[in-house]
């Protein structure tokens, strides 16, 4: 096979990666706290840990978890903001040989508890705030172990306290919540994440027996049937990715120099695949992150961001974007800056253009999926303007477009972009139909996107082969909506397709035909709102008297988009 783009790869980027170098992900990790030890690894609301205190504290929950008697592999969820406590659990799990299903922290009742059943977690780290969810929907779950985390818990001793008192008391962010003990697999473990850490302190970690073909993580996903998917991710998986991600990054940071100064802002949630891949990456350099918990609060982020030089700043679109309409922002010192890094939906060429004229760094449009470990093809960091197309295949990944038989295509031609390389998942957890429909019979791996490449390897995205709506870099699949909204009262049945938003890429659509021609738009706002995350909600409702359908019945999405 041809691999054009290698021509065209910056000087110095290497062709290929070695995952191999590692036994594990958690042997990179550990490799990483035990060399970087007295260096800082995150600041959060101006509280600093260390690479000696992220060793200590993991190492006491793993130790705490592996105590419960959790057999090697089993997962434990994640269910955390960018806060210290996220970087905790995440090494903690993964150094004691267990397997990671990050949870979005903000999804709702039913969501949790697809997750929660789909993957079989049978422990789960949270934080206090979105513990009334989980106490919804446990019975019906395996989870025999809660830990529950407070926002101040490691955030110093009495800013920590005082900042848990305030989300607690003054802001009454934390809903009272009183979890039963007693569940069908008999009494469950519920403790606080304080309490871990002091029992797990006197408790010594094993060794994780983890090897690059284990587990690492369940990365949930948009699924076609409805429901999310886990994508399979393994140690090698991941740490290919990382290993990919530096090769390419490497020619921005010669503007840092020692790697290890490196300061990342972590404003995209880390339980995604963009931001989770790119904190390991930082985890890797010995570098640290900014952790910003709550990236909606624009002011209070360049405010951070004022503090103390940043050099990686990797958002979507829209953040970019609202950033750039926060007059403070345009006064910070931009010249540390040397990787503005774009993912997680289709950038735009205005915004990019106002963001290269106002920060001096360019926009850099990569792309990837969580079945990718975020990782696929990036523009080349030394690139001064915005290319419009998704880049190159990063070191070690193949890129070809094929057609619907799963044959390449001539040079020029449109078909369906297909990747395959070291990054690329095992497959979708417990779903060996959805398995086998997801890969060519040569091993590429299907992505839905239908894409152009031309002679030099760059890729251009033309259209999406799946109805996916793409909603601020969060994938959100219609059969899932459609399946929520015709449960609605009054509901006889509907589509939910994507439109066009300057603001978030894409915004939902829902259309509807009435069984109850007493139903209005809020009441089908009002039952989104209960069963479905902020950016799942359709943000325009649209009652018809039918909807458009081919001979067999199906719903013609496509004439909805375009009516």
């Amino acid at each position: 096979m041809n691999h054009p783009w290698l021509a065209h790869y910056p000087a110095g980027v290497p062709h290929s990666v070695e995952p191999e170098q590692y036994r594990s992900l958690a042997e990179l990790i550990e490799e990483s706290l035990r060399r970087h030890s007295k260096r800082p690894v995150s600041v959060c609301m101006e509280q600093w840990m260390s690479y000696g205190e992220l060793n200590e504290h993991s190492s006491s929950v793993g130790a705490w978890l592996q105590a419960r008697g959790l057999a090697p592999g089993a997962r434990v969820a994640i269910m955390l903001p960018n806060v210290p406590q996220f970087l905790v659990a995440m090494a903690a799990v993964v150094r004691a040989g267990f397997t990671v299903v990050n949870v979005n922290p903000l999804y709702t009742a039913r969501e949790l508890e697809h997750q929660l059943k789909d993957s079989g977690a049978e422990a789960i780290i949270i934080l206090e705030n979105f513990v009334t969810t989980l106490q919804e929907v446990i019975d019906h779950t395996a989870v025999q172990h809660v830990v529950v985390a407070s926002m101040g818990d490691l955030l110093g001793f009495w800013y920590g306290r005082w900042i848990s008192f305030a989300v607690r008391h003054l802001a009454k962010m934390v809903p009272a919540y009183k979890l039963p003990v007693e569940g069908p697999r008999g009494a469950r473990t519920i403790a606080s994440f304080r309490q871990v850490l002091d029992d797990g302190s006197r408790l010594a970690l094993k060794p994780s027996g983890s090897n690059l073909d284990s587990t690492a993580f369940l990365q949930y996903t948009g699924g076609t049937t409805g429901l999310s998917k886990g994508a399979v991710l393994t140690h090698r998986n991941i740490v290919a990715a990382i290993l990919q991600a530096e090769a390419w990054f490497r020619p921005a940071l010669a503007k840092v120099g020692d790697p290890r100064e490196t300061n990342s802002v972590a404003a995209l949630p880390l339980y995604h695949i963009f931001a989770l891949t790119l904190s390991l990456l930082s985890i890797r350099w010995g570098a640290y992150m900014t952790l910003i918990p709550n990236p909606r609060d624009v002011p209070k982020l360049v405010e951070t961001l004022k503090r103390r030089p940043f050099h990686i700043l990797p958002a979507v679109n829209t953040l970019f974007n609202a950033l750039l309409q926060n007059p403070a922002f345009r006064q910070l010192d931009f010249s540390p800056l040397a990787l503005s890094q774009a993912g997680g939906m289709a950038a735009s060429e205005g915004t990019a253009r106002q963001w290269l004229a106002v920060t001096g760094c360019p926009m850099i449009e990569g792309w990837g999926m969580s079945e990718t470990c975020a990782i696929g093809t990036n523009n080349p960091v030394i690139n001064r303007e915005f290319s419009g197309t998704i880049g190159l295949p990063l070191p070690g990944i193949r890129i070809a477009i094929k057609d619907d038989e799963g044959q390449d295509v001539p040079i020029g031609s449109a078909g369906e972009i297909c990747i395959a390389g070291p990054n690329v998942m095992t497959g979708y957890y417990k779903q060996p139909d959805e398995t086998r429909a997801a890969f060519t019979a040569d091993g590429f791996m299907r992505t839905g996107d239908i894409g152009v490449m031309d002679e030099r390897g760059y890729t251009r995205i033309v259209d999406r082969k799946k109805d996916m709506i793409l909603v601020s870099g969060f994938n959100v699949f219609p059969n899932e909506l459609e399946n929520v909204i015709s449960l609605c009262p009054g509901v006889l049945e509907c589509a939910a397709v994507g439109v066009r938003d300057d603001k978030q890429g894409e915004a939902i659509k829902a259309f509807v035909v009435r069984s109850d021609a007493s139903l209005t738009e809020e009441d089908v706002a009002r039952y989104c709102h209960d069963n479905l995350t902020g950016y799942k909600r359709p943000k325009y409702i649209e009652f018809r008297d039918e909807l458009p359908k081919t001979n067999v019945g199906k719903i013609l999405r496509r004439a909805l988009r375009d009516s």
